[in-house]
């Protein structure tokens, strides 16, 4: 072979290579630990979609107290937070400690206690003008009835508003007019 194809005139035989400092790594984000919903906690997650609409359901946002008696994931409580709802206005009752723990990361007080219980503790003395609610299935007809105790509209113009998911159970208008 000819000797000139393996030259390289006016060309450096080698090149200095510069040595490359290790990048530094992104830190990896914290995960946080997954959220495990169990069949005890009786939790059946809103839809965000459906959680909006129930919200614009209640009406616009204004100076109503706002009662979530089911809070769950907080699907719900974040729809009223979206909606313009404030904080200080909301009411969240969660009788799972992780759920409730959740909701609370929203920034809006959370009672910790079953709603059955809440409702006969405070009747009477609490009324809320707005209730948004996504009852468990085994005790619905009780949770309906128990947050009807609690609606009231309190001295506003506008009606009490009482939202629920439906389900296969009867509207809550329909249990109201038959005194459920």
């Amino acid at each position: 072979m000819r000797k000139s194809v393996y030259t390289r005139p006016d060309k450096p035989m080698f090149v200095a290579v510069q040595r490359r400092t290790s990048p530094t790594l992104p830190q990896a984000p914290e995960i946080a630990e997954p959220l495990v919903i169990d069949k005890a906690s009786e939790c059946h997650i809103t839809p965000s979609d459906v959680a909006r609409r129930m919200v614009d359901y209640l009406g616009p946002a204004g100076d109503y107290a706002t009662l979530e008696p089911s809070a769950g994931t907080g699907a719900l409580v974040s729809a009223l937070l979206a909606s313009g709802h404030s904080k200080g206005e909301i009411t969240a009752v969660e009788r799972h400690h992780k759920l409730a723990a959740k909701v609370a990361t929203l920034g809006v007080p959370v009672i910790e206690e079953c709603f059955l219980g809440y409702a006969e503790r405070v009747r009477g003395k609490v009324a809320f003008p707005r209730i948004v609610m996504n009852p468990p299935f085994s005790k619905v007809r009780r949770h309906i009835k128990a947050a009807l105790t609690l609606l009231d509209a309190g001295g506003h113009r506008e009606p009490a508003n009482l939202v629920g998911v439906r389900t296969r159970f009867a509207p809550v208008d329909t249990l109201r007019a038959n005194g459920l």
